[in-house]
């Protein structure tokens, strides 16, 4: 018994010094293994502190790139070559949680309805598209959202359950309850007035609608919401995109994201990740 513990201590040092260690954020094919499921659609990986990153053979490198950086400065926000939550990694590797991206939604549809990964367990993904990662036309870059989603559904809502679960009755939900002016399983025909977020997408359920609210309140804080080009694009859906709107209108979610223990990024991600020496 005392062997099989000290084995188990063994391969847990190792397992965690591997996942710390600096992520070489540098495009490559598909590692050998279980990872392997996912080759026949994928071609391109990275690896970022044991979170993955795929895409498929006609996703620019430098999207790739873009993207495992911006994961990379979310986990590891002071940018000293180490996780800043090492609760939040082991969710999210435990789970084998993955970025995928698609050139579009056509590529998306085919290799989901294919399904070789998902039959090998792999069903902790975010998906998104080429032309939303790093726009340089002025466009919001979706990276931004869709790897803070990943985060902070699979990692925070599993690292927390009772805190950031992505179901009714946690302190997350608590927040969104108050946000929306009720609590709606389903997307209601009109919210009630005063309601501050108001996302109306009748396909995203309660789970979907906690890891959204996450999303525009912990990047408003950040100060991804507050041009006024933006603020015009986002108000039909959230009215508090700035850090200073969130800190007064919705003080309970600030409070929470901005609390030290749960070491969320103090720092807007830029796609320049670079440990400091």
């Amino acid at each position: 018994m005392r062997y099989f513990i000290y084995l188990l201590l063994v391969v847990s040092f190792f397992l965690s010094n591997a996942i710390a260690q600096v992520p070489k954020l540098k495009v490559s094919s598909i590692p050998k293994g279980k990872l392997m499921a996912f080759a026949p659609a994928f071609k391109k990986y990275i690896n970022v502190f044991g979170v993955h990153v795929f895409a498929t053979k006609g996703t620019p490198d430098s999207k790739i790139f873009h993207a495992a950086s911006i994961l990379a400065e979310y986990l590891d926000n002071d940018e000293n070559g180490k996780p800043d939550n090492m609760r939040v990694i082991e969710a999210l590797t435990s789970r084998g949680a993955y970025l995928e991206i698609f050139v579009n939604e056509r590529e998306l549809q085919r290799v989901h309805k294919r399904g070789e990964h998902f039959k090998e367990g792999f069903h902790y993904g975010i998906s998104q598209f080429v032309d939303e990662t790093n726009p340089q036309n002025g466009r919001f870059d979706a990276t931004l959202e869709e790897v803070f989603h990943l985060i902070t559904h699979h990692g925070y809502g599993n690292a927390y359950p009772r805190i950031f679960g992505p179901h009714s009755g946690t302190q997350i939900a608590k927040c969104l309850d108050l946000a929306r002016k009720g609590h709606f399983v389903e997307v209601p025909k009109s919210y009630p007035k005063g309601a501050w977020f108001t996302y109306d997408d009748q396909s995203c359920e309660y789970g979907c609608m906690i890891t959204e609210y996450i999303y525009w309140a912990m990047t408003s804080i950040l100060g991804a919401q507050k041009s006024p080009q933006r603020r015009q694009e986002i108000m039909h859906e959230w009215r508090l995109p700035t850090r200073e709107l969130v800190r007064k209108g919705d003080p309970a979610v600030f409070e929470l994201l901005t609390d030290p223990k749960y070491k969320f990024p103090t720092r807007l991600p830029d796609g320049k990740y670079k440990v400091s020496s």
